[in-house]
């Protein structure tokens, strides 16, 4: 927790000591009745005859669903569980097989919410119609529905110079809903993610506070810092996770171990030759025009044997294609393309699908706008990509439960 002094000026948050949990509870309670007054019924919020459950199955509300990478590899560790990873891997290869191999799995999408309409739109192309794909402002929600899993990475809280927010601090509050959502469905299980830098902010200060409000929703709540490319997917990204398990639940979550690196018993790394070599001639479409003084004040571009650069939520910032020769750095801050300019050019749309681990026949929405340009459209794709969070990562990130609830159902 943190109070807030009086004083004017920097310095005016301090870490206070610590608070019981029923303290840290209370503050929750008030905070989101307080924000309960400020929710206004949307015309088209949904209702229970809106809902399908599959009462074989766990069900799973996702919050901040985007395109759907958490949920995707989610589903997949349900499905490993049951058929098998080879078998589950086969039938992802095409669209067909892997809807007929679904059905077997041990998760049902009830649920899933956002607020970025092609991000929802793209999650709808690729999920069963039955799933209900709510477009709101996660605020405006005033019931979640049951569920017995919750997905979601939850917007990194603002942070000023002067210190970490405030639990009850009225701004970038949105992990509190996530929190509010647990406080009213009560899953057995929540697996959330978010940016690296979280862990840093205020020196530390804001991700204990997040921990500990998690934990006072009724929660004993497992956090680490993971690699993508450690899991098989061929890309430097360093996230976070929080995996919660119910307070009444016997089950301790560990962390899966790296199934990719140098070490003996491990697979070797998966690169971009590997995951994007057969695109050098078929690429698709990728965004397009000149690179910023700051794009270019440092490496954009991996070579075929290496891993991708995190891949960005935003075209412009796409890294480079491997091909060609490497970027030289030529004075502080500044890199050139020692081939050209015009034998550079950003990943593609196709191709960062693949670096984050979607299948082929995923597809991504870009709306119906149609006096947006082509880089605006591709944008939107870019966008839903990049915040995605790599499936074979959730995938392995989940694994645990489901092999879990497998066993005790």
């Amino acid at each position: 927790m943190t109070i807030k002094l009086q004083e004017r000026g920097r310095g005016k948050f301090k870490p206070a000591p610590d608070y019981h949990i029923n303290d840290v509870q209370k503050i929750l309670f008030e905070k989101i009745a307080e924000e309960m007054q400020t929710i206004v019924d949307e015309p088209d919020t949904y209702s229970n005859e809106d809902l399908y459950y599959e009462t074989n199955k766990f069900n799973i509300v996702s919050l901040f669903c985007g395109a759907g990478g958490l949920d995707l590899g989610v589903e997949l560790a349900g499905i490993d569980c049951v058929c098998g990873q080879e078998q589950t891997n086969e039938a992802l290869q095409d669209k067909e097989s892997f809807n007929s191999i679904r059905k077997k799995g041990l998760f049902h999408h009830v649920y899933s919410n956002d607020f970025f309409k092609e991000a929802l739109e793209t999650y709808k192309k690729n999920f069963p119609s039955n799933v209900f794909t709510h477009y709101s402002d996660i605020r405006q929600v005033k019931q979640f529905p049951k569920a017995d899993v919750v997905l979601g990475g939850f917007p990194c809280p603002g942070f000023s110079e002067a210190g970490p927010r405030l639990v009850d601090d009225p701004r970038n509050f949105l992990y509190i809903h996530y929190i509010r959502c647990l406080m009213q469905v009560k899953p057995m299980f929540f697996i959330a993610e978010n940016v690296k830098g979280m862990l840093t902010l205020g020196k530390g200060e804001v991700f204990r506070q997040i921990k500990q409000d998690f934990e006072a929703a009724g929660y004993r709540v497992y956090h680490k810092l993971v690699n993508a490319r450690d899991f098989g997917v061929p890309q430097l990204r360093e996230r976070v996770f929080l995996v919660g398990v119910r307070e009444d639940i016997e089950f301790e979550y560990h962390f899966p171990e790296p199934t990719h690196g140098e070490g003996l018993l491990l697979k070797p790394y998966v690169t971009l030759k590997d995951a994007i070599g057969d695109l050098e001639n078929d690429p698709g479409d990728y965004f397009t025009g000149s690179y910023s003084t700051i794009f270019m004040s440092r490496n954009r571009k991996k070579n075929w044997d290496e891993q991708s650069f995190t891949i960005q939520a935003s075209g412009r910032q796409a890294p480079i294609h491997p091909g060609g020769l490497p970027m030289e750095k030529v004075d502080t801050n500044k890199w050139i393309f020692p081939d050209g300019e015009e034998n550079n050019r950003r990943l593609s749309v196709k191709e960062i699908v693949r670096i984050q681990t979607f299948p082929d026949w995923y597809e991504f929405s870009a709306g119906e706008n149609t006096r947006m340009s082509k880089n605006g459209l591709l944008d939107k794709k870019y966008k839903q990509i990049g915040n995605a969070v790599p499936v074979e990562l959730a995938r392995a990130i989940a694994r645990p439960i489901a092999d879990w609830l497998n066993q005790n159902k």
